[in-house]
């Protein structure tokens, strides 16, 4: 009787539950782009390499108060990190600056790194073509650059880069090698770099400016294994402290990717919970019109209850067919917002980068709520039906 009911008001009906549709979908969607975010900052965290520690000059409030960056890491602590802590594998110290670069008549500003050929290693890179910086690049400064395949499309458009020579800052560098293309991580594209020579980079592009030494943008190290880790970076700030012959703050920080990471999920995980409470509100909202229009049809139903009431249905019998009806709108209506919200992570997943999944938790959940909405919200106006007094409600139509 409640299917016939609902289906014999088809407009009604679907106006019913349009609200739980729509509370449905945006809860899927919502979550689903939440989860996917903190999917792809997994990702994109890994991918800067296994086991990787960042030591970066530097207080955490230093570097929050001030637009330049603190020049209090060198060469020389990277030296010391590599020679005295056992728990770590290689090191690869790291100068980074945006500087203008030309060829031909075509010039942007790019990222460029200048570091040593333990990058590659530690931070998980590979080359697609030619040879990364080695050791006696090193020692003879040479005029070298190993770009990303950004900047081959960006520059060298259909041709062949190796062997031609690029500008940087007023210096030539000679190509030698492409690196394979990594992607954007964290909203830095990883391929639009070009990587010199640490010493070439100091002495002939941006210059020293440290009295202490050749100071560095900061430092990658690679642990020997997941376990030593936590070791590792105890270890290097211990000794980091003692040269440096710190008493209060430090002047640098050294972060896992670990610790990077769960403050990104932390970020994340928030932002999903927001989205998820708006999204939230609209079920909420969906449940009211669920039971206002509920409400209408019992005050246009009078008739019906009276007469089905003078013929001996129950309190329970009309009970149960308001809940029933109610309860059918809300799972009808949550199993459409359900296809619609997996539709719309599908359109989301094919134009972004976002690597968007289904959950089975988030649609069980979902569900259970839209159920339990119109559970709720049907209990007013099913209990208003029910106690209808058949002979007001015969006399009343």
């Amino acid at each position: 009787m409640a299917t016939t009911t609902l289906l014999s008001n088809k407009m009604r009906s679907g106006l019913t539950m349009l609200g739980i549709v729509i509370g449905n979908a945006s809860v899927i969607t919502m979550i689903g782009i939440g989860e996917a975010t903190q999917q792809l900052a997994s990702e994109q965290f890994e991918s800067l390499g296994a086991n990787v520690i960042f030591v970066v000059p530097g207080s955490r409030e230093a570097r929050r108060t001030t637009f330049d960056v603190p020049k209090t890491l060198v060469l020389k602590d990277a030296k010391a990190i590599e020679s005295q802590v056992p728990s770590i594998d290689q090191v690869a110290p790291q100068i980074s600056s945006r500087l203008l670069t030309t060829y031909g008549n075509k010039n942007s500003n790019v990222s460029i790194i200048g570091t040593t050929p333990e990058f590659l290693t530690v931070r998980g890179f590979d080359l697609e073509q030619g040879r990364f910086i080695n050791e006696l690049d090193l020692k003879r400064n040479n005029k070298i650059a190993i770009i990303g395949s950004q900047i081959v499309e960006d520059f060298f458009p259909n041709q062949n880069p190796i062997g031609k020579n690029i500008r940087i800052k007023n210096v030539f560098f000679e190509i030698i090698g492409i690196m394979e293309s990594k992607g954007s991580s964290l909203g830095t594209n990883q391929d639009e770099r070009i990587y010199i020579p640490l010493t070439t980079m100091a002495n002939q592009v941006v210059g020293k400016t440290s009295q202490y030494g050749l100071e560095l943008s900061f430092i990658s190290i690679s642990a020997k294994d997941s376990s030593r880790i936590n070791s590792a970076k105890f270890q290097i700030e211990n000794l980091l402290r003692l040269r440096h012959k710190i008493i209060g703050e430090d002047d640098f920080r050294v972060e896992t990717q670990k610790d990077i990471l769960s403050t990104v999920n932390t970020i994340t995980g928030g932002l999903t919970i927001m989205l998820a409470a708006i999204a939230g509100i609209s079920l909420l909202v969906g449940g009211i019109g669920v039971m206002n229009i509920m409400l209408v049809s019992v005050s246009e139903r009078t008739q019906e209850i009276g007469l089905r009431k003078a013929v001996g249905a129950t309190e329970q019998d009309i009970l149960s067919q308001f809940m029933i009806e109610a309860i059918i709108i809300s799972a009808v209506g949550g199993i459409l917002g359900i296809l619609i919200g997996v539709t719309g992570l599908t359109i989301v997943g094919s134009l972004s980068p976002l690597p968007t999944t289904i959950s089975t938790n988030t649609i069980f959940v979902a569900v259970g709520v839209s159920g339990s909405i119109g559970l709720f919200f049907g209990v007013v106006p099913a209990r208003q039906a029910a106690r209808l007094d058949p002979i007001v409600a015969l006399r009343t139509a």
